[in-house]
């Protein structure tokens, strides 16, 4: 048993919580976890914008993160993203660029309206154009259903996926080029132009996540068809300076790149607490952790 996080912080060496945190199974099972808590929001506004491209929507986020951002949520959808959710959402012909939502939480409706006028004068300064709330309401009555549709469209011959990563402010428009050249190169040759769509959803002082969403005609061996697109993408992620995951973690799709981000030495100090805290190789194997020398269990 090890007990982590006795305090709200703590200079007691390297914080054990987040090996714990992003360990996969891996490493251990999390038995006993402290919480904090916080005041349901009294009020919540709603704001969109289509901005004249992805960099100006891009350039636009980063000034509101870096300067700390009152939104809760805050997202921001490609050209091709944004026309295909337009049509989707019955927008179609009124929404033409690259289209931002955001959500903002107050203790009154006058704090979440403040919040989100403050916002409003920063897209205004990028070129946005005020789109209401209702764009962004659309996004939050059906953000869990598109994830439902990829069973259907499956069912009829659509192959559906998604990849993400994330990089710094200033390789986030290259990262973007590179990993959708590689869709559509590796995807294209097969014969099955795809549909590549790509989201900004979560942003920090140094940079944001790119989340994509791939649409094709299947092949086929749909299987061996995604791992040639993913491989290619994932290939140009690391060329391009991103990490091979931002949140879908790295379980077994994403090993064989580990060691291409962390190094080598970073592998064989996962492996090494690997021995040490599961010595039998029993929890969660195959996820995270090249495989290593483990005794038989007895």
């Amino acid at each position: 048993e090890l007990d982590a996080g006795r305090a709200p912080s703590s200079a007691a060496g390297p914080d054990l919580r987040e090996l714990f945190l992003g360990s996969e199974g891996a490493f251990g099972v999390i038995t006993e976890v402290t919480v904090r808590i916080r005041p349901t929001p009294a009020a919540t506004a709603y704001g969109a914008w289509t901005l004249p491209d992805f960099d100006a929507g891009a350039a636009a986020l980063r000034g509101l993160t870096q300067r700390g951002s009152p939104a809760a949520v805050i997202r921001l959808s490609d050209a091709t993203e944004t026309k295909v959710n337009a049509a989707m959402g019955g927008h179609l012909g009124r929404l033409r660029g690259c289209l931002a939502v955001a959500t903002f939480e107050g203790a009154s409706a006058s704090q979440a309206a403040a919040a989100r006028a403050s916002t409003a004068a920063v897209f205004a300064a990028h070129g946005g154009k005020d789109r209401g709330e209702e764009p962004a309401r659309s996004w939050e009555r059906g953000r869990f259903a598109a994830p439902a549709l990829r069973d259907a469209l499956l069912d009829i011959g659509v192959l559906a996926e998604t990849l993400e990563t994330a990089t710094t402010w200033a390789r986030l428009g290259a990262l973007k080029a590179a990993v959708t050249s590689a869709l559509t190169t590796t995807l294209g040759a097969e014969g099955t132009a795809p549909i590549v769509m790509c989201h900004i959803s979560h942003v920090y002082p140094a940079g944001a996540s790119l989340y994509f969403t791939v649409v094709a005609a299947l092949t086929e061996d749909p299987v061996a068809q995604w791992r040639r697109a993913k491989d290619a993408a994932t290939r140009a992620i690391l060329e391009a300076g991103g990490t091979i995951t931002h949140h879908h973690a790295v379980g077994r799709d994403h090993r064989p790149y580990l060691a291409a981000e962390i190094g080598d030495l970073g592998v064989e100090i996962l492996q090494a607490v690997k021995r040490t805290v599961d010595p039998h190789g029993i929890m969660n194997p195959g996820v995270l952790v090249p495989p290593v020398d483990v005794p038989a269990a007895p």
